[in-house]
């Protein structure tokens, strides 16, 4: 098995190189292209169709990022889209609501267990903040324990400059999985921990998509009520997409608060912090939660539809069973291959990593994603992929074709000694 050519990329890295002059780096975070395989990646999109997206050179994709997760049906639904326009005609930015506000809130009320009550945001930032700020107003205590992504705000990052060192060490990570490590931290800082925050699936960066282990999440929640702080549950990947009520109602285990976004609106900038009246409440007057944007209509009338969509098609239904089948499939493929990888993720959100069973083990994923990427295969060495409900039968055994012949690739020249 031989290396496929380069695509055609002539026109996006010549935008990119314009970018750069226009923009800190050209473009921001995770889009920048040492974050896929530099010279390899288009940067520049036309348009998307379907599970598809066309760079400005042409190159037709089979798209399997779905932008980092919001794309949960397709590109360009006409559903959406008319629903979208016809609210335009009435008007969008009002900052005072407009009554799909409610009706987007009742909605997510019915959907997902810990919600009684609703705030609508514009990102997933916005809703894992609010959570925070909810956590802390409500325990009046300054520490927060985190496990997972949760945002580019100072209270979650970390290694990065301009973040004041008395921000950062008011947030403590602690590893998912282990419930030991998880009580240490409660103890060592007993009396300050407003919150716990997490993610219900462990996302390690470039690392295996850990599913809960037995009992973990509710030992977590145990921990959260023996210890008196606020368990925050990140769903901003899992909502919408692991069930309607994420994975705190496929695990069962319900939070105090939850964040969620990205699938809600199937693009549209909209994410929401829900949670127990109790918690919720201190947004009245306690803490400060505003925006010029927030209110507006379009992204709630996008979600609304959405919505209606996922559940009159039963979308999840069918991302779960095909997922099934591509992972049992992909799983085959490493097998046969004898490549060192593994396979994790959920149906949904499957994954694949590379062992580092030696110092080659960075090679043969730049090799693995530089041979996907010329077979039109749109996917990411350092997040888990997605499947959309507009992903044909096709467009998944085309994909598992071109990761099989990128899989035999990497054992013809990457082989281990």
């Amino acid at each position: 098995m031989e290396s496929k050519p380069k695509l055609n990329l002539k026109k996006s890295m010549a935008m990119f190189e314009e970018a750069q002059v226009l923009s800190p780096g050209g473009l921001m975070g995770i889009r920048r292209p040492y974050n896929f395989v530099q010279g390899e990646y288009p940067i520049f999109i036309e348009t998307g169709y379907g599970g598809h997206i066309i760079d400005v050179d042409g190159n037709d994709y089979i798209d399997m990022l779905c932008a980092y997760g919001p794309i949960i049906l397709g590109y360009d639904e006409t559903e959406i889209n008319q629903a979208v326009l016809e609210q335009m005609g009435k008007g969008f930015c009002f900052s005072l609501v407009q009554p799909v506000q409610n009706e987007l809130q009742k909605r997510l009320i019915k959907l997902i267990p810990s919600a009684e009550m609703v705030i609508l945001v514009k990102t997933g930032s916005d809703a894992t903040g609010v959570a925070v700020r909810i956590a802390r107003g409500y325990t009046d205590k300054p520490k927060i324990l985190r496990c997972g992504y949760h945002g580019w705000h100072d209270w979650c990052v970390e290694g990065h400059g301009g973040v004041p060192e008395q921000i950062r060490n008011l947030t403590i990570e602690f590893p998912y999985g282990d419930l030991d490590a998880l009580e240490k931290e409660l103890e060592a800082n007993r009396d300050e921990v407003a919150g716990i925050i997490m993610t219900p699936l462990g996302h390690p960066l470039n690392a295996p998509v850990i599913t809960p282990p037995e009992g973990y999440l509710r030992g977590v929640r145990e921990l959260a009520d023996k210890y008196e702080v606020v368990l925050i549950f990140d769903e901003v990947r899992t909502g919408f997409r692991a069930a309607m009520g994420g994975a705190q109602e496929r695990y069962g285990v319900t939070p105090d608060l939850s964040a969620v976004g990205k699938a809600m609106a199937n693009g549209y900038a909209i994410s929401a912090c829900v949670g127990k009246a109790e918690f919720m409440k201190v947004a009245e007057k306690k803490v400060f939660i505003s925006s010029t944007f927030f209110p507006n209509s379009l992204e709630m009338v996008a979600a609304m539809k959405c919505l209606d969509i996922l559940e009159r098609e039963k979308v999840i239904d069918d991302i779960w069973l095909r997922g099934q089948i591509f992972l049992d499939n992909l799983s085959q493929l490493v097998e046969n291959s004898g490549v060192p990888a593994t396979v994790s993720g959920i149906p949904p959100m499957p994954f694949l990593t590379f062992d580092k069973v030696d110092e080659r083990y960075t090679e043969r994923r730049q090799a693995f994603y530089t041979e996907t990427i010329r077979r039109n295969l749109f996917i990411q060495p350092y997040h888990h992929w997605y499947i959309a409900y507009r992903h044909t039968d096709k467009d998944l055994k085309v994909a598992l074709n071109a990761i099989g012949e990128a899989l035999e690739y990497i054992k013809k020249h990457y082989p281990v000694k």
